[in-house]
């Protein structure tokens, strides 16, 4: 079974979401007025030179392939779970460059991060600096409509404009997060819209609010304090697979589960990175294999041996020493130990 080839994971950027067919019924949204489209050049990420090489270098199995284009089909977010290193958070950067949807929303999860600070930032107390300076006018109508200069959409309000084509957003290691997290995105991921109550206040004098957006110096216009999407963003949530989520979460994401990769995905990888391996090389891929067998290891303590082992003049037994040093273990792996390891 194969989607329509929206995304194709070849790397090479192309209008593939032109064809992305109309969403189920019960996933349309009518935001408006339409937004244009986020400007983005070959790359998709300008100012980020890293990410636009992890986005270059990215190279997803099959059935990553198939679960994005799942996830863009029927506008759900996508759930990816994996070890650390398996290129979870590289992967919608690596959707937004191929199908060149302008630069990547990410929101960062903390133990403290709440549902509020993903969609917009209010700081009333520079306002009330502003309004005891005088750079506010006293009279009601003015003072209301102030409330935009001091007030922000985080990323997730951000990707919820209604721009014409949709926006993509990392929210990173969602496991981090308070319990309710996940449990308070469900609302405003499944009706893709919120209201912000400091600009529904001020709508009877003011309805409509330039307010500036995440990653960006523009503004945009918001209509009585209500944000409501057009064209549901590509949601990446990322997990590290260190708890559970509620079903009821659960059942509203695609989900995808990243496996360590295996020797030739190993080479792939170090190859787009690298080019073209040698003997030395793939001496450094069979320790990491090995090592992997003890414990946790990541991809790019891999890339970092590899690297750092091409300077010239360093021995064989330099090489052991540095690959032991640049790959310690993330965690011991708990069915197996390595006699070397003792």
């Amino acid at each position: 079974m194969s989607l329509w080839p929206v995304y194709t994971g070849s790397n090479a950027p192309h209008d593939g979401i032109d064809a992305l067919p109309a969403p189920p019924p019960w996933r349309t949204f009518d935001g408006g007025p339409a937004l244009p489209p986020v400007q983005a050049d070959e790359d998709g990420d300008r100012g980020a030179p890293g990410r636009v090489h992890q986005a270059r270098t990215y190279r997803p199995t099959s059935d990553t392939v198939q679960l994005v284009n799942a996830a863009l089909h029927l506008r759900r977010p996508l759930l990816v779970t994996g070890p650390p290193g398996s290129g979870k958070s590289s992967l919608p950067y690596a959707v937004a460059r191929e199908l060149r949807l302008g630069r990547v929303l990410r929101w960062n999860i903390t133990s403290r991060a709440a549902l509020a600070d993903g969609l917009y930032q209010y700081d009333p107390l520079s306002r009330l600096y502003a309004a005891g300076r005088g750079t506010e006018r006293s009279a009601g109508e003015r003072d209301e409509a102030a409330i935009e200069d001091h007030l922000r959409l985080g990323p997730l309000g951000t990707a919820l404009l209604p721009y014409d084509r949709p926006r993509v957003l990392l929210i990173d290691e969602i496991d981090k997060s308070d319990l309710d997290l996940p449990n308070d995105l469900l609302h405003t991921l499944e009706e893709g819209q919120y209201e912000i109550p400091e600009l529904v206040r001020a709508s009877r004098t003011h309805p409509v609010a330039e307010v500036m957006i995440a990653g960006s110096e523009d503004r945009v216009a918001v209509r009585h304090g209500e944000v409501r999407c057009r064209a549901f963003p590509f949601v990446v949530l990322t997990s590290n697979g260190e708890r559970e989520f509620p079903p009821a979460f659960l059942r509203r994401c695609v989900r995808l589960e990243l496996r360590r990769p295996l020797r030739e995905q190993l080479q792939d990888i170090v190859r787009a990175h690298l080019g073209e391996l040698d003997e030395r090389d793939h001496a450094l891929v069979d320790t990491f294999l090995h090592r992997e067998n003890s414990g946790e290891l990541a991809t790019d303590q891999l890339l970092n041996a590899i690297y750092l082992a091409r300077t010239p003049g360093l021995d064989a037994g330099s090489r052991e020493d540095l690959a032991t040093a640049l790959m310690p273990y993330l965690s011991r792996a708990t069915e197996s130990w390595d006699a070397d390891d003792l």
